[in-house]
This record gives C-alpha cells, sequence and structure tokens, in this order.
C-alpha cells in the first residue's frame, strides 16, 4: 500500500474536555508542519463542538454503529497509509476501531497508562512521565515524531453567529457574572443544588449577576430547578438553550466559571474564562482548569484518606475517588472562599 508522505490521524473520540486538550496539539503539528494532511476521528459531540477547526478533517464515529460503523469509517479515509496514527484513547472500542486505521507507525500511551489491550494496537510509546496534567500528557504524542508542545494554545473555531447568539443573552451592564455549569456526565462529581444556590446568593449580594448554563438532560434540567428555587435574585436560566457550537461563546461572557470536574470546565479554560472548579473526586492538578487553578476547590486528598484510607500522594496518578457523598466534603464555605479569591484578584479598587 503506499505511503502518504506527511499525514497524521488522530484517535480520540471523547469526552468533550479531552478533545479540548488535544486542540493544542493540533496546533502544535500545524505550526510545525504547516500544509500538512491531518484528520481526526472523533465523537459526534466532540465533532458538534470543533468542527470548522482549520486544516483538520473530521471522521465522526458514532459507538453505537459498532463493526460496521467502524468498516464505514476506514472506507472514508484516504487512499494510502497515514504517516503515523496518534491513538489517544486506551478504552477497548477506541483500541478496536485504531485497527481499521492504516499506518506505519501506531503511537499510544506509555505503559503506566495502557489498559483494554492498549499495547496490542500500537507499536510506539509516548515517554511515561507520571504526575502531569492531561492536556500535557496528550501533549506528549508529538514527542516521537521529534517535536515538542512548548506553547498551548486554542482556537475552537467558534462561528461568528455563535458569538451574536452569546451576546444576545443579557445586556452588558458593568456587573461580572458568575455563571454556573452544574453537572459534570460523572454524576459523583456533582456539587448540590442548595451549596450551589448559597455561592449564588452570595455572589448576587456582592453585584454580581448568575447565570445557570448545562445540556438538555433531566438531570440538568432537575439541577437547574433546584438551584433557581433557593435563589434570592431569580438567575438568568439558559439550561438546555445553547448548542456546543454556541457553548464557548457563551462560557466566555462569564467572569467566572463555577463547575464541577467537566466539559465546560474545560472549553471555558479554552476561552479565557476563569474556573472555580469543584474537586473532590479527581485530582485538579492531573485534569483541573489547565491555565488557572487558583480559585479551584481542591479536597481530593481529604476524599482520598476519607474513602480509601490513604493519602492522595500514595494512590496512582489519575486515581478517582468516585463515590457517593464524595462531594459533601466541599462546603457552602469552600465556594464563598473560592469565589472571594477571585473577587480580591480581580475586583476594582474600592469595589
Amino acid at each position: 500500500m503506499a505511503s502518504t508522505s506527511s499525514s497524521l490521524c488522530l484517535l480520540r473520540l471523547s469526552a468533550l474536555g479531552d478533545v479540548t486538550h488535544v486542540v493544542p496539539l493540533v496546533r502544535t503539528l500545524q505550526q510545525a508542519r504547516p500544509g500538512m494532511d491531518l484528520h481526526w476521528i472523533i465523537d459526534k459531540a466532540g465533532h458538534k463542538l470543533l468542527d470548522g477547526l482549520p486544516g483538520v478533517t473530521f471522521h465522526a464515529y458514532d459507538k453505537k454503529t459498532g463493526v460496521a460503523g467502524m468498516r464505514a469509517l476506514r472506507a472514508s479515509l484516504p487512499p494510502g497509509r497515514f504517516e503515523a496514527l496518534l491513538q489517544m484513547q486506551v478504552a477497548f472500542r477506541a483500541n478496536v476501531l485504531s485497527a481499521f486505521v492504516p499506518a506505519r507507525r501506531r503511537i499510544g500511551y506509555d505503559r503506566a497508562r495502557s489498559k483494554d489491550l492498549h499495547g496490542l494496537f500500537i507499536n510506539e510509546r509516548i515517554p511515561d512521565r507520571p504526575g502531569i496534567h492531561v492536556l500535557d500528557a496528550i501533549g506528549s504524542f508529538c514527542e516521537p515524531l521529534g517535536l515538542r508542545q512548548t506553547e498551548v494554545s486554542w482556537d475552537l473555531a467558534v462561528p461568528p453567529a455563535a458569538w451574536d447568539w452569546a451576546g444576545a443573552q443579557w445586556a452588558d451592564d458593568g456587573r461580572p457574572v458568575l455563571m454556573i455549569s452544574p453537572c459534570s456526565s460523572h454524576v459523583r462529581r456533582n456539587w448540590y443544588a442548595d451549596r450551589y444556590a448559597a455561592v449564588a446568593n452570595h455572589a448576587t449580594a456582592r453585584g454580581w449577576r448568575v447565570v445557570l448554563c448545562g445540556g438538555r438532560s433531566d438531570l440538568e434540567r432537575g439541577m437547574g430547578d433546584a438551584i433557581q428555587a433557593q435563589l434570592t435574585t431569580p438567575a438568568l436560566d439558559l439550561i438546555g438553550k445553547d448548542t456546543l457550537k454556541q457553548l464557548p461563546a457563551l462560557l466566555a461572557r462569564a467572569a467566572l466559571v463555577m463547575t464541577p470536574d467537566s466539559g465546560p470546565m474545560h472549553i471555558a479554560n479554552a476561552v479565557g474564562a476563569k474556573v472555580l472548579g469543584l474537586h473532590a473526586a479527581s485530582n485538579p492538578h492531573r485534569s483541573g482548569p489547565y491555565s488557572d487553578r487558583r480559585y479551584c476547590v481542591d479536597r481530593y486528598d481529604d476524599a482520598a484518606r476519607r474513602f480509601l484510607g490513604k493519602p492522595a500522594s500514595e494512590l496512582n496518578w489519575g486515581a478517582k475517588v468516585e463515590f457517593d457523598d464524595v462531594m459533601q466534603l466541599i462546603t457552602v464555605e469552600d465556594g464563598i472562599a473560592a469565589f472571594e479569591r477571585y473577587v480580591a484578584d480581580y475586583a476594582p479598587p474600592g469595589a
């Protein structure tokens, strides 16, 4: 089979936070190799978020289609072999899917991060570098190609219409915005409606506008309603009203985004919003907002001691502490203190 001399295929299907973390790698590859033929196998939600990313040909795979969908994806790829496949997902389904991608070099994770037979589907590995952020681990996939990711930059291909939509949701009256995206897809990472409401009421008393955002699931709608019912001043409720293309523009309008470890956390970080991350089930140093974690609440060590009987320093890097009630460790006082750290740094003199 003929070789395609300057072509790469990325495989990272999900989740929204992780595909956001891949974008700086795309920028690194494009800067080092202008004009390179770059393909990305991605899931449908990630494709909706990133469609239009300059210089990238997307191939969306729906896991519901199984092996038949894998064969269809193979038929959609260009003829010949890719110079390299960057296999950035270790789940078994993604490993099997990678076998349908023709590539001479098949670069995967180091042995410490491998699972689900990942090693059988690759012939090269990234460096084993424990204790780094997920984004830096993904960025290291360029190193076997002789490159280094020395800068981290995003451009999520947000169309002008999305910025227009976000700009029309409320008038800019000078009040800073606390945006609450209350739910992760991992329900044990989610905080509690009464605690979100308590921080929101504190922000309102400080002269802030509060905006709720989220998806269309029953969980998110129910959480939004429960928060709204406990607010002293109603929030602007945009839960279920935006698209994935509009979400980055919406998050960019916030001064501060309060959220558990979730896709919106990382999208908000990518568009320059500051993040009040709520971490007990996961380690913010591994999976918190990449650019700035000063306003995060970190109860991960407390969670490790309470539920696993050992300090976080003794856990495997990346270990989750996803137990029922783990988020009880984050108090209202923790949330307000994190909010006030932001106010102290960014409030105008005399505010």
